[in-house]
């Protein structure tokens, strides 16, 4: 028999303005001490150096994790022109450098080849794996990569400021699995100038906005105090983008014994992913088909 996980059974949203300087896990770690709670994950990692929106899922949260992957993210971040490193950002090595610096008109006119459906191809300081390993891992140790590329959409891309010809600002809104890095890299390369991240912030992650992060300091201030369940939004704000249906008494007990369940809707068609509520909670996440729910993530109800 397995050891009992310690920690309080306690469920929802969180989201951390995460600093600059700490990993994602590590922040992770830091929210579930915090909340002494039994469960957490992160939805979408943040490079160290990185900062803004780390959205945090506790407990019964946890199984929603997907939908806000899956999500549309922004970023804001500074490309420094004229140079590459070995790792796309400011913490690697020079490996290149160019005294080209194109006109904003060429740069607005590159960043459209960056929009859509695009593919890229990860930087080799990533946590990709290659035969097992963490490419970063096998970089560091001085191996060089073909990594493959990988599909990517972008909804948008655009230049938001030229503080000085060495310099631009710009904002990214992407789908998952995307690396900014990346996007520095290759637009340095199309504009034949060169480039590398030198500060990156996620300012909104799906339904989460950087603007209603709680900090560290925050959270370390009020470290073990029930009071910080406050902070939790619940874990129906990740379901925000799939249909709701309530929920019959019975159903919700089918459905919550992973069993289909029946549900009251007009609109939903058949084979649609939805979500069941039953008295306004969550109480599983499945493919409706003619009048029930066929759950693939059931919700545990709230001891």
């Amino acid at each position: 028999m397995g050891r009992r996980r310690k920690g309080r059974d306690v469920s929802g949203w969180l989201v951390v303005d995460k600093p600059a300087g700490i990993s994602s896990n590590d922040v992770v770690g830091k929210v579930r001490w915090a909340f002494d709670a039994k469960k957490a994950g992160h939805a979408g990692t943040l490079d160290p150096e990185a900062t803004g929106v780390l959205a945090i899922a506790l407990g019964e949260a946890t199984k929603t994790v997907p939908y806000v992957t899956d999500a549309l993210k922004a970023y804001t971040f500074t490309v420094r022109l004229g140079a590459a490193t070995n790792t796309d950002d400011a913490e690697g090595e020079v490996i290149a450098t160019s005294p080209l610096r194109p006109e904003n008109a060429a740069i607005e006119t590159a960043l459209q080849k960056f929009i859509g459906d695009i593919r890229q191809v990860p930087p080799q300081f990533s946590a990709v794996k290659v035969d097992g390993q963490r490419a970063y891992k096998l970089a560091r140790a001085g191996t060089e990569m073909d990594l493959a590329d990988r599909p990517l959409y972008v909804e948008s891309l655009t230049l938001l400021d030229r503080p000085d010809d060495d310099h631009v600002v710009l904002e990214l809104v992407c789908g998952k699995g995307g690396y900014v890095r990346s996007i520095a890299r290759d637009l340095g390369q199309a504009l034949g100038c060169l480039g590398h991240v030198v500060s990156l912030r996620r300012v909104w992650s799906g339904p989460f906005d950087a603007e209603d992060g709680v900090t560290l300091e925050a959270l370390e201030a009020e470290a073990k105090d029930p009071a910080l369940d406050r902070l939790l939004a619940p874990l129906e704000i990740a379901l925000a983008d799939l249909p709701e249906v309530p929920c019959t008494a019975e159903g919700a007990v089918r459905l919550r014994h992973g069993n289909p369940g029946m549900v009251l809707t007009s609109s939903v068609q058949y084979g649609d992913e939805a979500w069941a509520s039953y008295q306004g909670q969550a109480i599983a996440v499945g493919i409706y088909k003619a009048g029930e729910l066929h759950p693939s993530r059931v919700f545990n109800a709230p001891e």
